[in-house]
């Protein structure tokens, strides 16, 4: 059973979606720079969740990712990985994740078992609604939140705003995620925007949670004494939504892996790097 067979299952590259924003909000916190003892923590803590809440989400979807032919090659379908080794794989992960949480600040011994309830929830909602989409933004939005309440153990309306940011940005992306699958969810029954408004409905909704990112970007700017450089930062994220937008459009879903695999990582990363530079200027 080789190590990376666990890699692939949770997609580990993909934690860059999440984990620059997690940093973002270490940052901001503390209007500087957090201590390296805060900062490996909070990479641990969002190891480990991501593990966990990509390994749930498999076990939940083994069966449909089995008849769906864009997953049926997925650990779990394919036979390269069992359900009990995923299961015991979620169990280490939830372990690491507890272990960081308890490095951190005292409150959030207490608030771990939100994301947790939102990782065991999220896989089912495609079942019944289409609001699954921003399920999935409400939890990694906890990822900044997350970062922001361990240091300092208070979460004030710059948090919760930045919170929401990052959850119109994962939801708006997830709309446009969502036109991989669309036949097949019509034929499983499955709920999604792009199943329930169609391929321009995606889209729009797609536009309204990214214009939404860049507005709360911009009130949280306002509420803390930032600089230059976080200005710039939500330029460039305004200006990469924007391409985005343009390189996928109704009916042609060609370049569709690159605006979802690449511009976002693209986007968290660049933001983040912006961040850090007001944090040190």
């Amino acid at each position: 059973m080789s190590p990376g067979r666990f890699i692939s299952l949770v997609k580990f590259e993909h934690t860059i979606f999440a984990l620059p924003f997690a940093y973002v909000g270490a940052f901001l916190a503390v209007d500087g720079v957090p201590s390296a003892h805060d900062l490996l923590w909070i990479t641990i803590a969002m190891i480990g969740a991501r593990s966990l809440a990509m390994g749930l989400n498999r076990l939940v979807d083994a069966g449909i990712d089995a008849r769906n032919p864009r997953t049926a090659s997925r650990e779990l379908p394919s036979g390269q990985l069992t359900e009990p080794q995923v299961a015991l794989f979620c169990l280490v992960s939830l372990g690491v994740f507890l272990l960081a949480v308890w490095q951190l600040d005292p409150i959030v011994r207490w608030l771990w078992p939100i994301p947790v309830a939102g990782f065991v929830i999220y896989p089912y909602l495609k079942r019944f609604t289409w609001i699954s989409h921003l399920w999935l933004g409400a939890v990694d939005g906890l990822a900044p939140m997350g970062a922001w309440i361990a240091i300092t153990g208070d979460l004030p309306l710059a948090a919760w705003l930045l919170g929401a940011a990052v959850a119109c940005w994962v939801a708006g992306f997830d709309c446009f995620y969502s036109l991989l699958d669309l036949d097949f969810d019509r034929r499983e029954g499955l709920k999604s925007v792009a199943t329930g408004f169609g391929e321009r409905g995606a889209f729009w909704t797609a536009r309204i949670f990214h214009v939404a990112t860049v507005g709360l970007l911009i009130w949280v700017g306002v509420l803390l004494d930032v600089n230059f450089f976080y200005w710039l930062g939500v330029v460039a994220v305004a200006a990469l939504l924007i391409y985005e937008h343009a390189i996928v459009r109704p009916g042609d879903l060609k370049r569709l892996d690159t605006a979802f695999f690449l511009m976002n990582g693209v986007i968290s990363v660049t933001f983040f790097g912006f961040v850090l530079l007001d944090s040190l200027f």
